[in-house]
């Protein structure tokens, strides 16, 4: 491995105080994110050469090394940074992954079809209301038995511990402990439609901690109209706002002009939980829907359910757009499926696939996090995410020049150099680089380091 110690050594600070029970497996975890940032999409055999090779796959096959282990180090730098904001949205989603193309691969589970093989991950993302990811705050992996195909009729006589939807309340819980260590902090825990979950609604939190969820399920409501939707409709419109909804598979990104409505409701437990004698819950209900569509589209509609007091126009515009921020862990899972590459690697079994994603999750939120950083303060200095070295070796191969100025360019300055050496075209009407252009820039930037170094060392 070369010497970093002139580099910014990120890994180290995102890696380094995780509790393996080994020191050396530290160190591993270290070197090995080291390595792997530098060509995520490359395979192991392109990354290490022969000695660093087996050590790779010697610690993805170690038992002592868990998800919790290697996302400890991370969680508490995130942990660090989300005590300098004063609101922070926790965002949960679940993805799977496909790994049916590896018939070789042991350990594996259905997924959303039956004839899918891999497993699946439920992740909360730290952000900032803006939109910025300040880090991966939690991670559960599980597969589907195949034993338990075809019983899906079984699931109305199971608990909600017994379920995949314990995955939203061990989200919660999981914000109740973090709070601990960020009290100044006010957490939101934000999903979508399928974290319409009763029992989160009734979960026990500290003060602090909040919920906002899409609403999935017709409610019934202690109110003249008896469900949630015909309820909050029939409440006044308090205003408009407008929302920049990004592109999709076949549509393009537009402004949609919504109308607002909020108000607090009363829900009622489920009915087919009536034994369990439930109370019924005061919670706080926004919606909006799209006004200004073509004749025959589709129109955007959201009605969101939150434990955070909201009356008022502002409100519920801010509410809306904690939702819209939603987006970022799909833009994540994307980075971690495409940039990363999780599902063309090879490990042979469940085990190894999950650790690996542990560490390539980090790996993913480093390179969301640089492009979107320069997206929301392009006029910071660039030193926030590079060291001396790195921009200047930057600069000079931007500008063809061996003259480096005095004040550090700013980051979307860089951001912008660093798309250019992963492929950005950079037009006049071209969008803002994304995460592939940034991840190769990267690389490159990499390479030119290295031999800005070499050429330097002696001056």
């Amino acid at each position: 491995m070369s010497d970093t110690s002139d580099l910014d050594d990120w890994a180290n600070e995102e890696f380094g105080a995780a509790e393996l029970g080994d020191a050396r497996l530290t160190r591993r975890l270290v070197t090995l994110a080291r390595k792997l940032s530098l060509g995520p999409h490359c395979s192991f055999p392109q990354s290490f050469n022969g000695s660093e090779l087996k050590a790779a796959y010697r610690f993805f096959d170690n038992p002592h090394v868990d998800v919790d282990g290697v996302l400890g180090g991370h969680i508490g730098q995130t942990l660090c940074r989300m005590q300098q904001v004063p609101v922070v949205l926790a965002v949960q989603d679940t993805t799977e992954f496909n790994l049916s193309h590896l018939r070789a691969t042991e350990g594996l589970g259905y997924g959303s079809d039956p004839h899918v093989r891999g497993f699946l991950i439920h992740s909360l993302l730290a952000l900032t209301p803006e939109g910025l990811p300040l880090g991966v705050i939690g991670m559960k992996t599980w597969i589907r038995r195949h034993e338990e195909l075809g019983k899906k009729h079984l699931r109305g006589q199971r608990t909600v511990q017994q379920k995949e939807s314990a995955k939203w309340l061990e989200g919660i819980e999981q914000l109740g402990v973090l709070k601990t260590h960020c009290p100044c902090t006010h957490v939101i825990g934000v999903s979508d439609r399928e974290g319409d979950v009763y029992d989160v609604f009734l979960a026990q939190r500290p003060a602090g901690v909040d919920w906002l969820v899409r609403a999935s399920w017709n409610r019934r409501v202690a109110h003249p109209d008896r469900y949630l939707w015909e309820t909050v409709l029939a409440s006044p419109v308090l205003g408009e706002a407008q929302l920049q909804v990004p592109a999709r598979e076949n549509r393009q990104a537009r402004t949609a002009r919504l109308v607002v409505r909020c108000m607090p409701v009363c829900l009622r437990p489920p009915q087919n939980r009536r034994r369990e004698k439930l109370p019924e819950i005061e919670v706080f209900a926004i919606h909006a829907q799209e006004t200004n569509l073509d004749e025959g589209a589709e129109p955007l509609e959201w009605l969101l359910l939150t434990s955070v007091p909201t009356q008022t126009h502002a409100e519920a515009l801010e509410r809306l757009a904690w939702y819209a921020r939603r987006w970022t862990i799909e833009s994540w899972h994307r980075v971690l499926k495409s940039g990363c590459r999780i599902e063309a690697r090879q490990f042979g079994n469940l085990d190894r696939f999950v650790r690996a994603t542990a560490l390539f999750a980090v790996v993913s939120w480093r390179i969301l996090y640089s492009m979107l950083l320069a997206r929301l303060d392009g006029n910071l200095p660039c030193e926030v995410l590079l060291q001396p070295i790195e921009w200047r070796a930057l600069y000079c191969r931007t500008h063809g020049s061996t003259e480096i100025p005095d004040k550090p360019p700013s980051l979307a300055q860089i951001i912008l150099w660093i798309a250019r050496l992963g492929g950005y075209l950079a037009r006049k009407h071209d969008r803002p680089p994304g995460p592939t252009v940034i991840w190769r820039g990267f690389l490159v930037l990499h390479e030119i380091t290295m031999m800005y170094r070499i050429f330097r060392q002696n001056e």
